[in-house]
């Protein structure tokens, strides 16, 4: 079975990729938004926001799971989408300079990914 031609398998990694966006501003949004507030504050907000992210997050992993991609493909997905949503939130919304580095990075996630999913 293709895994890849699954609507599962697009319908978890949709869910995903929106949960990825709500958890990358939660860890990291409060570094630009609340760094003048106390730390509790920002703590609280990004609670707030990574309850979002599990709404998506958790019906992403059970719909990826009752497909039946494996749990590794399901972790595997996961960190590709977070390089792939973490790479443009840094550079554009908290202005750090592109490096070399997330390419190599990239590439590492290439060869995670075709040793997790070649035996689909």
């Amino acid at each position: 079975m293709n895994i890849f031609s699954t609507p599962s398998f697009w319908q978890t990694t949709l869910l995903l990729i929106c949960s990825n966006v709500f958890m990358t501003f939660a860890w990291y949004g409060h570094l630009k938004n609340f760094s003048e507030r106390p730390w509790i504050i920002a703590a609280l907000v990004s609670w707030g926001i990574a309850l979002f992210e599990y709404l998506l997050q958790v019906p992403a992993n059970r719909i990826g799971n009752s497909a039946g991609i494996p749990l590794g493909q399901l972790k595997v997905l996961q960190e590709i989408i977070t390089l792939s949503v973490f790479v443009p939130f840094a550079m554009f919304y908290m202005n750090q300079p592109f490096k070399l580095d997330y390419v190599w990075a990239g590439f590492c996630l290439i060869g995670a990914a075709y040793f997790i999913f070649r035996s689909s």
